[in-house]
């Protein structure tokens, strides 16, 4: 995959002949031709509510708004719960509702949209629709609307200080061009973004299949094979054992006491910090007389942890390095193996699909699904023989190893890409670079 851009840093455009003060502490110098205006002169905020609803035009919520390309997707039977604005073909939706997701977007069609939008209508004598999205995706602008954001959890930006920003405005025409501009380079910038992901997706089935069958069939073909009666597992190995995961495994062996010393500092693995297989971050240190009540399962080298609340989110990581000091969330159940139990490949068992799939068909509630820990102890498992069970743990280390080598290089390479945008459409809309003459492509 070739990068799309000829040129790989923005700052290879040439800049403005000459600048000028913009008076604007975040914006600065601006093209000694361009002038700044406020936002509420350069765009009406639209408020159409509405309850009515007709068949077939486009609704949107937040959700449905791809944070910083503004692709929207087009769901079917949307429903809102919440007041509806109206909008027109080339409005441009901006999402108050925690703005630093920057869900900035301007359908081709009217529609109707969550009231947590703000709908602008550009005054065309003076500001083109397209020019006036790209400048209120520009991350100066985002960061700007953000600070001034209210709320802990759910910040939201008020049109009060969103009207008062003041922005950058060049000639009608010089906005045109940017605007075309920034939409041929954003298309190609999309397109490789979607392979991208295309090939991320498929590197992660892959890693997928070569787990779920390495445990469910070991590494010899020609192994005579029996039905497990189970309808995950399938066919077997005739020599293997299948039991339930409380008769391989103990769960939640180590639990810190009420009593614990306040002082006692701990580091801490919280849901939200664990994806299939790794941690998002490093564990935060805390200690326990400030730590959550949820801070209490303790998490030894060789343990598995598999998230039992919101158990779509395929939380579960192992414990591989040597650590006394690491505690995890009760959303976790802390699975440490039993005599006959490989560590590793306990972890391999329970991070394949089909084992997840389980757990998610055996959890309860629908915003927030959760397995109890006694049904997750009488799931299934594949036991092979200990010594077949690090056989296939070390084959499948080496399998996923390059595969997540090759995943973490194409996330790398989606994220310049992100990042290079970003800076391409703020460099652009603020005048920093000079796109005439590429305009004229």
């Amino acid at each position: 995959m070739q990068n799309p851009e000829q040129s790989a840093d923005p700052t290879d455009f040439p800049a403005y002949p000459a600048y000028k003060p913009s008076g604007v502490q975040w914006l600065g110098d601006i093209p000694s031709h361009w002038e700044v205006w406020r936002l509420k002169y350069l765009a009406r905020n639209i408020s159409q509510p509405t309850s009515e609803r007709v068949d077939g035009e486009l609704r949107l919520g937040l959700e449905h708004v791809e944070s910083w390309t503004g692709k929207y997707e087009i769901a079917e039977n949307v429903r809102f719960e919440s007041k509806m604005k109206r909008f027109q073909p080339d409005d441009v939706l901006f999402g108050k509702l925690r703005p630093y997701l920057a869900k900035v977007t301007r359908p081709d069609r009217a529609g109707l949209c969550m009231g947590d939008f703000l709908v602008f209508r550009s005054k065309s004598k003076i500001m083109v629709a397209g020019f006036l999205e790209y400048l209120l995706r520009c991350k100066y602008v985002i960061d700007l609307i953000d600070s001034s954001a209210v709320g802990a959890k759910m910040p939201r930006a008020d049109w009060n200080f969103i009207g008062n920003v003041w922005l950058p405005l060049p000639p009608l025409p010089e906005q045109r061009a940017i605007a075309a501009y920034l939409d041929r380079k954003g298309d190609i910038a999309r397109r490789y973004a979607h392979v991208a992901r295309h090939i991320i997706d498929t590197l992660r089935e892959l890693r997928q299949v070569e787990i779920h069958d390495a445990v469910t069939r070991g590494l010899n073909e020609d192994i005579p094979l029996k039905p497990s009666g189970v309808e995950w597992l399938g066919d077997v190995p005739e020599h293997w054992d299948v039991r339930w995961l409380k008769f391989w495994v103990d769960t939640n062996k180590r639990t810190l006491s009420e009593k614990t010393d306040p002082n006692f500092q701990f580091r801490y693995i919280e849901i939200g910090g664990v994806s299939e297989g790794a941690l998002l971050n490093e564990p935060a240190a805390i200690r326990f007389g400030s730590a959550p009540s949820r801070a209490r399962r303790i998490v030894r080298q060789g343990d598995t942890i598999v998230s039992t609340v919101r158990t779509y989110l395929k939380a579960v990581w192992f414990a591989d390095d040597e650590a006394d000091d690491l505690v995890c969330s009760t959303g976790f159940a802390v699975l440490t193996p039993k005599v006959d139990a490989f560590p590793k490949f306990v972890s391999y068992v329970v991070q394949s699909d089909a084992f997840i799939h389980q757990v998610m068909a055996n959890s309860v509630g629908v915003a927030y699904p959760a397995i109890s820990v006694s049904k997750l102890r009488v799931l299934y498992v594949p036991v092979p023989p200990i010594a077949e069970q690090r056989a296939i743990a070390e084959y499948l280390d080496a399998k996923t190893a390059a595969i997540d080598a090759a995943i973490a290089h194409y996330e790398r390479m989606a994220a310049l890409v992100a990042e290079y945008w970003t800076v391409l459409v703020a460099d652009a809309v603020t005048g920093r670079i000079d796109l005439r003459q590429e305009s004229a492509e």
